[in-house]
């Protein structure tokens, strides 16, 4: 308490920040605290309750610091916040990170239109360089300034992407509708030396393929009759 303020003054100050945490919490916290009359003894009771370094509750942390994911089109600085949150809770109960692993964890919740900045990022660090958490949160916060200015979206960007590769997967199948068009016009113009019909070759010819059926036909009755002969 300040030396210059009163004691009715500083308890007035302290019941109305009590109520403005009070106010804050769900139902289910403000019952474990509910004997407490005073800011600071709230603020004890919460940190025994929540903030004890125990295994289940770095277990709970950690899964969701790697779960963590920006929704496509999401705001980064709203991303960014709830991943300052979940690593200071962490580092609250003894789990701390490097910045270099701080960076990457950033970079891997990242959604999949942001895969050409993380490459980038990710190739302009060589040798024993590393890469900084402040430097990678800049970049990629100017990446979206820059997407914002110019009207480009996350979703924009994939359906971009999504139209080149269906463009790419028409012309291939356009290429391969003309060429068997072209076959087909090719074999158009060809004239059977047999039938004299055109659309097809002396060897594919019906009209040849029928005579020598019927030869062979012929063929097998002669041989039929002279075996009954003999």
């Amino acid at each position: 308490m300040p030396t210059s303020m009163k004691d009715e003054e500083w308890n007035l100050l302290d019941r109305k920040a009590l109520g403005t945490i009070r106010l804050c919490l769900s139902t289910s916290f403000a019952f474990n605290i509910l004997k407490e009359t005073t800011t600071s003894g709230l603020m004890k009771a919460l940190s025994r309750l929540y903030e004890k370094p125990s295994a289940s509750n770095k277990v709970f942390l950690m899964k969701w610091l790697f779960h963590m994911k920006m929704s496509e089109g999401g705001s980064v600085a709203d991303h960014l916040n709830d991943f300052n949150t979940v690593t200071s809770q962490l580092s609250s109960v003894g789990v701390n990170f490097d910045d270099e692993i701080r960076a990457l964890l950033f970079l891997c919740s990242l959604p999949e239109s942001w895969n050409g900045l993380v490459m980038a990022i990710s190739n302009s660090v060589s040798g024993s360089s590393t890469l900084k958490f402040d430097d990678v949160v800049g970049a990629i916060l100017s990446e979206e300034m820059r997407r914002k200015s110019s009207g480009e979206t996350s979703g924009n960007a994939l359906s971009a992407e999504s139209r080149g590769r269906k463009m790419e997967r028409g012309k291939s199948s356009g290429y391969r509708s003309k060429s068997r068009k072209g076959r087909s016009k090719s074999r158009s113009g060809i004239v059977c030396w047999k039938c004299g019909k055109k659309g097809h070759l002396k060897k594919d010819c019906r009209s040849r393929k029928g005579k020598e059926g019927d030869e062979q036909q012929e063929n097998n009755h002669e041989a039929n009759v002279t075996g009954d002969v003999l």
